[in-house]
């Protein structure tokens, strides 16, 4: 079914995507999520952290849906979420000022250009200081829910940490499931937050992570480190800047950074061969 399927490469801070414009309904979306995993595969084929398909929606100027690179559905992604409104104006879905329907609720952009500020859902479910036996030690969390679940891991040296290894033991840790968790190990510098990112569902570090970079913001800020707006700067290097309010309870939360349009193609079969 996706042979002859027009699709389009973006990526945002780091994370890059395959874009669906499934306005029109010409595809049935469970049906191409089945195809997602072999579509994502770097050097095997497109290659992306997630396919996006964007559709129409009654409640707000479109709807998505976002899929991980596993085939596994998301409620939201942050970096994601910026790339489709940005889309949506090129193509002329939206406006430059639109709103979106995701599993999250209903999530407001702005597009300036190649710039896009995506305002999320207040975080929910914060959890301060959490000690977690992973083997034979112990390691301090703190837990939030940014429109996914996330856990932020204060580290020493970010260039030493075993994002891969530890990040897999605390996303299946059995105190996060059954959904488990994305998981944020962070350093900050005079206010500023560098983040390397163990990514549910592409089951990898990924080079950014939009809702990541929002809960090592407001991590840092409930913690007394950091201040809105606090910039983060990605294991891509590409910086991004998170705005809230609030102290304990934060709200007017969002995520603002480029987003660039790599390429727009169409699907072979042996995409997915």
């Amino acid at each position: 079914m996706i042979e002859h399927l027009e699709f389009y490469k973006m990526t945002g801070g780091g994370n890059d995507f395959i874009l669906i414009d499934n306005h029109e309904g010409k595809i049935d979306a469970d049906a191409l999520r089945r195809s997602v995993p072999l579509l994502c595969r770097h050097k095997l084929s497109v290659g992306a952290d997630g396919v996006i398909v964007l559709e129409r929606s009654a409640k707000a100027h479109f709807r998505w849906r976002f899929f991980n690179a596993d085939g596994s559905e998301a409620e939201m992604c942050g970096n994601g979420g910026r790339c489709a409104a940005r889309l949506a104006h090129l193509v002329g879905l939206a406006p430059a000022e639109l709103t979106f329907e995701t599993l999250a609720g209903i999530i407001k952009a702005r597009v300036k250009g190649s710039v896009v500020k995506l305002t999320l859902p207040p975080p929910v479910d914060v959890r301060l200081g959490i000690t977690l036996p992973v083997g034979e030690e112990e390691v301090s969390v703190d837990f939030i829910n940014t429109g996914v679940p996330h856990v932020v891991v204060f580290a020493p040296d970010l260039q030493k940490i075993d994002v891969v290894g530890l990040g897999r033991k605390l996303r299946h840790h059995e105190a996060f499931q059954p959904a488990g968790t994305n998981v944020d190990f962070i350093t900050i510098d005079n206010g500023t937050v560098s983040l390397r990112t163990y990514e549910r569902g592409v089951e990898d570090e990924t080079l950014a992570c939009g809702t990541g970079a929002v809960a090592a913001a407001v991590i840092a800020g409930m913690r007394g480190l950091a201040t809105s707006p606090t910039t983060v700067i990605t294991r891509g290097g590409e910086p991004l800047t998170i705005y809230y309010e609030g102290g304990a309870k934060v709200q007017e939360v969002s995520l603002e950074g480029e987003v660039r349009m790599i390429y727009r193609g169409w699907f072979d079969e042996e995409a997915i061969g």
